[in-house]
């Protein structure tokens, strides 16, 4: 998911970054998500661990896309104005990611199937 993801917004027409970027940025972050999903647990019975888990990931993958694009060369600004970026983002992601919870709650339990519910 996270490479189609990243290919759609590679696509898209605002994009400024080298083609492929994001495709790869979101496929490292899916692979982070999904290999230390057993570590968060089951969010329903921890939603601040779900919370801090998604903020850390939504500031990896910007720490993630600032490593790679200067690696092939982009300017993205200075350092301190990076940082302040990141930071800014995963508190507005820590922030929001409550409101948001009890939607997320409700499409995972419409879509497990039959085995995942007992």
């Amino acid at each position: 998911m996270g490479f189609i993801g990243g290919l759609v917004l590679d696509l898209s027409p605002t994009s400024q970054s080298p083609f492929g970027q994001w495709a790869l940025i979101f496929t490292i972050i899916g692979y982070l998500v999904s290999s230390n999903l057993e570590s968060v647990g089951d969010f329903t019975s921890q939603p601040i661990s779900f919370v801090l888990f998604i903020a850390a990931g939504s500031g990896f993958a910007l720490l993630t896309y600032l490593v790679i694009g200067s690696a092939l060369g982009e300017e993205s600004g200075s350092l301190n104005h990076n940082l302040v970026v990141v930071l800014g983002n995963f508190i507005w992601t820590l922030l929001f990611t409550p409101l948001f919870l009890p939607l997320i709650r409700r499409v995972r339990e419409l879509t497990l199937t039959s085995r995942e519910r007992v």
